[in-house]
């Protein structure tokens, strides 16, 4: 699973970051702070996940006890199949940023070398995207990796490779902002608004800093009106469980998610803070030991 660097963005990004600290900045963190929603905490019901098929993760780490969806009917049966020919056995977690998620499930990990790159390998087969919008990437939820959307516009899920979500908690602020980059994106892929993108590709081909500042509060008010409007409409329990409990709302409704952690929540505080090197590998190799499905 890659990060994905959308036009749209960057074109938020970079101009928040061109922004010099002053009085005028410092108000607005003042006033952006004074509209942050205060909740009562609230986690995910994990007992109530109790009905679904249930798998146990032994690690080098300790052990992870996950819930299958119903939701990803392919996605599940995959995994299961997978699970009962102890395809993952030996498997490294060969990929961890923390605050965001553990990534695992490559073959060529297995007996991989230090150093050796790795993210690559599968099964030799994709699986269709059964990306639902009533599923979040809360922390502790299971989810498919994937190649980009520019080679993957049909965001089709690797056949094996898998991730947890650590995630961090939510604000309001950080959930305007997510809301925000996904509607600027939204809107810089709208080939109506292809006038915009040349624009930016002008301005950043300048280097100037006041036209990308202009550009960008010109986007915000063609946004704006949207980022209100899908914050508005998001379910509160939602918001309440992002902001107390935690989770990357950024990867919602971009990939598949087909189960939840239930039990092993040490386990995975302890693998999202493990020491990292080069490609986000984990200096000393977390393994899978084994996986079976419960009775």
């Amino acid at each position: 699973m890659k990060a994905i660097l959308h036009i749209a963005a960057v074109v938020l990004i970079a101009a928040t970051a061109c922004q010099p600290k002053n009085s005028k900045t410092d108000q607005v963190d003042s006033t952006r702070k004074a509209l942050e929603e205060t909740f009562k905490p609230l986690a995910p019901d994990t007992a109530a996940m109790a009905k679904y098929t249930r798998v146990e993760m032994i690690t080098d780490l300790g052990r992870i006890e996950l819930a299958l969806f119903g939701a990803a009917p392919k996605h599940r049966d995959n995994f299961l199949k997978l699970v009962k020919s102890r395809y993952y056995e030996g498997m490294l977690f060969h990929r961890i940023i923390k605050e965001f998620m553990v990534q695992g499930g490559d073959p060529d990990s297995k007996g991989a070398k230090p150093g050796t790159m790795l993210g690559q390998g599968g099964p030799g087969y994709t699986l269709d995207a059964e990306i639902s919008d009533t599923l979040y990437h809360f922390k502790g939820a299971l989810a498919a990796a994937r190649q980009g959307d520019e080679l993957n516009p049909e965001r089709k899920s690797s056949g094996s490779q898998f991730y947890i979500v650590s995630g961090k908690a939510v604000t309001t602020t950080d959930m305007k902002d997510v809301l925000r980059q996904k509607a600027f994106m939204k809107f810089m892929q709208d080939p109506e608004n292809i006038s915009y993108q040349m624009r930016y590709q002008t301005v950043m081909q300048s280097q100037d800093r006041l036209a990308l500042q202009d550009l960008q509060s010109e986007l915000e008010k063609k946004v704006g009106p949207m980022v209100e409007k899908a914050y508005q409409s998001m379910p509160q329990r939602v918001k309440q469980i992002y902001a107390t409990w935690g989770g990357s709302p950024f990867l919602d409704q971009d990939y598949t998610i087909f189960g939840f952690v239930t039990k092993g929540y040490d386990v995975l505080e302890a693998l999202q803070t493990a020491e990292t090197g080069e490609g986000d590998r984990p200096v000393k190799d977390i393994r899978i030991l084994s996986v079976k499905v419960l009775p």
